[in-house]
């Protein structure tokens, strides 16, 4: 058994490693250098994962009341604090994409909800692998199964992310949208719960069938993310110079003469 502090650190290194490593990988494959120009606002997309940090917090207190009261055979108490957990994070990606400074039509959406959850995944995550390292002594088998659902609560809230958007108009996506969402993150985190309340065997069983749902799920939609169109600068009059609405890709560049490179 650890201290506390000893414990928040292995849990905050964990959830951070997680969901930033998340971001920084598979939503900066859709940023420069790695495509010709970026799909997305990156400092909005800063923005999304910090909020869903502070978001997170309430949201990681109702998960580990949930899988306590889970524990201890409270029914009734961990459909409420899964209700909050699930009800929560909807409500919470929902009004992040309709504020003002996202604009309600801004096509970039869907990296900002994946930014928005991965990170609430990520307190879920130190909430979760800090509970284990300040109420248990640490053994191989234990720290594996927090490991393992670590990850299936990473690919849960990707997942979902992506699962609770509605498709856009002429992308050919059918269904989605926040009832998806929310029965298939019940689902999963359920799952979760079910596991901790059974023993060690049913509980890495549980973890994987809810990280392998969370991967499907997710490689289904990954290709949403695709058909994204990059942002139109719009003429090059009309925009200040070597600037786009991203001021990413149309930065200027000097030449050997000492001019600058401007894109048409």
């Amino acid at each position: 058994m650890a201290d506390g502090s000893f414990s928040l650190t292995i849990g905050g290194v964990l959830g951070v490693l997680l969901s930033g490593g998340f971001v920084w990988y598979e939503v900066g494959r859709f940023a420069t250098p790695q495509v010709p120009a970026t799909l997305f606002d990156e400092r909005r997309e800063v923005f999304a994962y910090t909020a869903g940090l502070f978001v997170g917090i309430p949201l990681a207190i109702s998960f580990v009341l949930f899988l306590t009261s889970m524990v201890n055979y409270a029914l009734p108490g961990a459909i409420l604090f899964l209700a909050l957990l699930i009800g929560g994070t909807e409500l919470g990606q929902w009004l992040l994409l309709r504020t003002g400074f996202w604009g309600r039509h801004d096509e970039s959406g869907p990296f900002y909800a994946l930014g928005f959850r991965v990170a609430i995944g990520g307190i879920i995550v130190l909430a979760f692998a800090s509970q284990y390292f300040a109420t248990s002594t640490p053994t191989a088998l234990g720290v594996a199964l927090v490991l393992l659902e670590s990850f299936a609560i990473l690919s849960l809230e990707a997942a979902g992310a992506l699962l609770s958007l509605r498709g856009r108009p002429g992308s050919g996506r059918v269904g989605g949208g926040p009832i998806s969402g929310v029965i298939f993150a019940g689902v999963g985190f359920f799952l979760l719960g079910l596991g901790a309340a059974t023993g060690v065997a049913i509980d890495f069983g549980a973890a994987a069938v809810a990280l392998i749902g969370g991967i499907l799920v997710y490689q289904r939609l990954r290709p949403l993310l695709s058909t994204i169109p990059p942002p139109a600068t719009g003429p090059r009059e009309a925009r200040p110079p070597a600037e786009t609405p991203y001021s990413r890709t149309d930065r200027p560049m000097n030449s050997s003469d000492g001019s600058q490179n401007r894109p048409p």
